[in-house]
């Protein structure tokens, strides 16, 4: 087992979704009955669907209908499977990891057929050593749970590894596991709110991060 982990999450980070995501969650919601705008729903992309729907629509909201909420969403979303499109560089910057001799570990609250979905679109599984997906935890991000199983998965330590991802709720996530935070801007995140949040280094996407990766702080381990 490697004692380090590079630890990515998937939309937003190593896949063009979030806006994706965004639009069917509005759609999803809109047919529910709520009208949340998509600028609320950006923001929180990122959180496990339960999470979500508590973060725009409150604790009080008639929880009878988070269900059917987000098999609206997933069945939205469920239409792009096919066209789902990886971040320049994305593949070549988990392989280039890979062969430094990092564990490279996913996780995604994306659990199922969204899963394989995005692993088809991205394309380096012989780069992914394993995945730790929103079926193995009970806390989504913000939690530390999800980088904390996938450094179980990986028999890494968190002083040594590096959580790369795209939201708010990804850094704090990767602080409160100790894992050091990288964020990139590809999800539509600003680089003051990731920095606020806790990241270490922000880049544009997966291509920049490649170019600058012997000095980012995957270089530095």
């Amino acid at each position: 087992m490697n004692a380090r982990a590079a630890v990515f999450d998937v939309d937003g980070t190593l896949v063009d979704t979030n806006y994706l995501h965004t639009v069917c969650w509005w759609e999803a919601l809109r047919q529910a009955g709520h009208s949340v705008p998509m600028t609320r729903i950006h923001g929180a992309i990122g959180l496990s669907g339960g999470d979500l729907l508590e973060h725009l629509l409150g604790k009080e909201r008639d929880q009878d209908q988070d269900a059917d909420i987000s098999a609206g969403h997933k069945a939205l979303y469920g239409a792009w499977y096919e066209r789902l499109a990886p971040f320049d560089a994305a593949a070549d910057l988990l392989r280039r990891l890979h062969d430094e001799g990092w564990s490279v570990v996913l996780a995604t609250s994306a659990g199922g057929p969204e899963l394989e979905a995005l692993r088809g679109a991205i394309d380096a599984d012989e780069a992914i050593s394993a995945t730790a997906s929103a079926d193995d935890v009970d806390e989504g991000k913000p939690a530390a749970e999800p980088v904390e199983h996938a450094l179980r998965l990986a028999g890494a330590r968190a002083e040594e590894s590096v959580f790369v991802g795209d939201s708010v709720w990804d850094m704090r996530a990767a602080r409160r596991a100790g894992v050091t935070p990288v964020a990139v801007l590809s999800g539509g995140v600003s680089r003051a709110a990731l920095e606020e949040a806790g990241a270490e280094q922000v880049y544009a996407d997966t291509a920049e991060l490649l170019a600058e990766l012997a000095h980012s702080p995957f270089g530095k381990r």
